[in-house]
């Protein structure tokens, strides 16, 4: 079976959990844009009860693109499962446990790649309700001539003068050079 099929087949299976009642899963944001280096944060919001504990929760987030589909993301009975996420997003992922209690889920994506480019789609499963919802992702490699300085230049005096020497009648031109540093925005 391809990816596309068992998304289409994990849709369906999902789907089936709006029979209990109204649940939605929202996404905040529903594209993103950003630079090769640069992080972004991925956030979610679902319907929640008071009374839900987080580990009550199952939630994956997946980004799906035209040749695969990689967890980025896997919390189950509110315990984060790494070993079912990619080794492609091992140690960039950063979750918000924190706002899950208020109903949103918050992933912050580091060191962006170009090939996270795709469609993130985040699945969650209450035990009172299940749903997903899905944002795109671009990562454009950086453009060209975007420096920042790491530091100010500093106010560079031309060096003393030693009286005691003769002067030939020519004058000497001094230049101070600054380096720059430069440095990708991050």
């Amino acid at each position: 079976m391809d990816w596309f099929h068992s998304v289409s087949l994990w849709n369906f299976i999902l789907s089936l959990g709006f029979v209990k009642g109204s649940f939605v899963v929202d996404v905040t944001q529903s594209s993103y844009q950003a630079e090769e280096n640069h992080n972004i944060t991925l956030e979610w919001t679902f319907t929640t009860k008071p009374d839900t504990p987080i580990s009550a929760l199952k939630i994956r987030c997946r980004l799906i693109t035209d040749q695969q589909l990689l967890t980025l993301y896997f919390l189950y009975d509110g315990v984060e499962v790494s070993e079912f996420q990619d080794e492609r997003f091992s140690g960039r992922v950063q979750s918000d446990k924190d706002a899950l209690r208020e109903g949103r889920i918050r992933l912050q994506l580091s060191r962006l790649r170009t090939e996270d480019s795709g469609l993130y789609l985040c699945e969650v499963d209450t035990g009172y309700g299940r749903g997903y919802n899905s944002c795109r992702v671009t990562v454009s490699e950086p453009k060209p001539g975007k420096t920042k300085t790491t530091q100010q230049p500093r106010n560079l005096q031309p060096p003393p003068v030693n009286k005691g020497t003769e002067d030939t009648g020519r004058r000497e031109l001094i230049a101070a050079v600054v380096f720059f540093v430069p440095l990708i925005l991050v």
